[in-house]
């Protein structure tokens, strides 16, 4: 994730203490010293949105033998425990389970921050209520357009009224909440139209993913490597747009990490003073942290290394404690990741950037070359710029 507001014009978040500091850079297995990583807790596989690139593949379902409200409630003990910053519940549509807002209040009881990541279209007025009275963090609504646009990609009519109104309800009871745009061939043209939608709506955030080849999602429905940097190009201008209008927005780009050392390029052209304080906060970032500082928890009370990488499992909460299964040494993979740079091939293996990427995502490599230590197909650094 990348704080393209934060780097660009010094727009500050919470999340910006856990990505830029010195106390974020060097652990294994956690977000800084003394604590666990960010966990990304697919509450449930059902979802009421049918979507075009679904990694988790989830329909309008019963999904059977997951976790129960007994057992979520015990993994959040052991989060806890674990001094595990932020859960982000996401699913499927985590909205689809009933109990939802019980775990968010339980969790934020403990001291977690909760963030939530929805199709919005579940959010009536009081669910909003409910959310700010909780204290979660952060909503995060996934919109793939505007208009016909989402609707087509979700998968059914009415989606995008559906989540503007969620996002109003939101805005309208004081939540903070944002829009979640993945970028793909069918809806790149559509990126100018979502900043203008936050504009008009008062919307203080945009994370802008790129797509990962995981679940309905594959590496055909992908921009090419020009059209990602005119997206980026664009995605940059806009930020600096904004604080030179005095708009105080929160942008961020997800998934892609090559997108750092291009931030990075760009401000060393412009202001050559600023780009060392910007590589120095990448540098303490340290790209991609998979199986590092993020981890996932499916439905089922499996541990994975994110929640892109369904494949390589790491152990489940019904038989060892969470905290337990993320500090084992033992798992060849978990270690590797956390130790992957010797093991990276291909242009990954001779980029000078490898210290602010890491050899961003290992799912696309694995689903494209069937070799988790592959370099990153999404990379649109040319070989110059990587030399």
């Amino acid at each position: 994730m990348l704080a393209v507001s934060h780097l660009l014009t010094d727009v500050s978040s919470y999340g910006d203490s856990l990505r830029y500091t010195r106390r974020s850079v060097g652990h294994r297995s956690g977000t800084h010293k003394g604590a666990g990583p960010v966990v990304v807790w697919n509450v449930t596989r059902t979802c009421n949105l049918r979507c075009v690139h679904c990694y988790s593949q989830s329909e309008n379902k019963k999904y059977a033998g997951e976790l129960s409200t007994e057992e979520a409630m015990r993994v959040i003990d052991d989060l806890a425990e674990a001094r595990v910053p932020v859960i982000l519940f996401s699913g499927g549509e985590p909205f689809a389970r009933p109990d939802l807002l019980d775990l968010a209040r339980y969790a934020v009881s403990k001291g977690i921050r909760v963030t939530l990541s929805t199709n919005g279209t579940l959010i009536t007025e009081e669910v909003a209520r409910r959310i700010r009275e909780i204290g979660v963090g952060y909503v995060g609504i996934s919109l793939d357009g505007v208009g016909e646009i989402h609707d087509r990609f979700r998968g059914k009519k009415g989606a995008f009224d559906g989540a503007l109104r969620g996002i109003r309800n939101c805005l309208r009871q004081g939540q903070k909440v944002g829009l979640r745009f993945t970028i793909n061939r069918h809806n790149a043209d559509q990126v100018p139209a979502i900043f203008d939608l936050m504009e008009k709506e008062g919307i203080q955030r945009a994370c802008f993913y790129h797509l990962v080849y995981s679940g309905r999602a594959s590496v055909q429905y992908d921009v090419s490597h020009e059209e990602t940097r005119r997206i980026l190009d664009f995605i940059f201008d806009k930020v600096e747009d904004f604080a030179r209008r005095g708009i105080v927005k929160e942008i961020l780009t997800v998934d892609n990490h090559t997108n750092a050392p291009y931030l990075y390029l760009r401000v060393k052209r412009k202001n050559p003073e600023k780009a060392e304080i910007v590589l120095e906060k990448l540098r303490n970032n340290g790209g991609n942290r998979s199986g590092i500082a993020i981890a996932n928890i499916d439905p089922l009370g499996n541990v994975h290394p994110d929640q892109f990488t369904q494949s390589i499992t790491l152990g489940n909460v019904r038989e060892r404690p969470f905290s337990e299964i993320w500090n084992d040494e033992t798992h060849p993979v978990l270690t590797a990741l956390r130790d992957r740079k010797p093991l990276l091939k291909g242009r990954c293996s001779r980029c000078r950037f490898l210290d602010i990427c890491n050899g961003n995502l290992r799912a696309r490599a694995l689903a494209v070359h069937r070799d988790l230590w592959a370099e990153d197909p999404a990379c649109y650094l040319t070989d110059e710029e990587i030399s």
